[in-house]
């Protein structure tokens, strides 16, 4: 019996960078380029279950599949999506029930989505009014002619929306 130690067989020789495809596959370097993200980004999403590379040695190797699933995350997250809800619909991509269900799913996400941006905009346009609002009346008091010792409670009175009179300061007096 021999003592010597067996040879080792040799290793698949490495790709010479990071962006080339390694076993009919995407590099990181080579998906991060595609969809102008960085490679933490990518690494994120699969963190996050959404993606779901194979691995040879320590070098992360991504599908067609990979690419299909971060195209429909990125398109998730412009509509605004959250993570949360991109995962089930991406998972829905890959499942093979009905696509009909799977349609009608992501109508409900996106009826949802929708609903919630209408809010969000609509609570825009009242700050959007309360600010003109304001801006008129600081307008207002800026052009009148009134001594600079009264400016800060008339300023206040903007604020508060309370007449200048109820606000500290005197009534403005008339000069015929």
């Amino acid at each position: 019996m021999s003592t010597r130690p067996r040879p080792r067989p040799p290793s698949a020789p490495e790709p010479a960078s990071d962006a080339e495809p390694a076993a009919a596959g995407l590099s990181i370097t080579a998906l991060a380029q595609e969809f102008d993200l960085t490679t933490r980004a990518i690494r994120f999403y699969e963190d996050m279950g959404l993606l779901t590379p194979r691995r040879v040695g320590r070098r992360r190797v991504y599908s067609q599949r990979d690419r299909t699933r971060l195209k429909l995350t990125l398109r998730g997250k412009r509509l605004g999506l959250s993570l949360l809800e991109i995962r089930q619909l991406v998972d829905m991509y890959d499942s093979p029930s009905d696509t009909a269900a799977q349609l009608t799913a992501f109508l409900e996400v996106l009826a949802r989505h929708r609903r919630d941006l209408e809010q969000q905009r609509e609570d825009i346009e009242v700050t959007l009014a309360e600010i003109s609002l304001h801006e008129a009346r600081c307008r207002q008091l800026l052009s009148t002619d009134r001594p600079r010792r009264r400016a800060a409670p008339a300023a206040r009175a903007a604020m508060t929306d309370a007449p200048a009179s109820r606000a500290g300061v005197p009534a403005q007096e008339t000069t015929p």
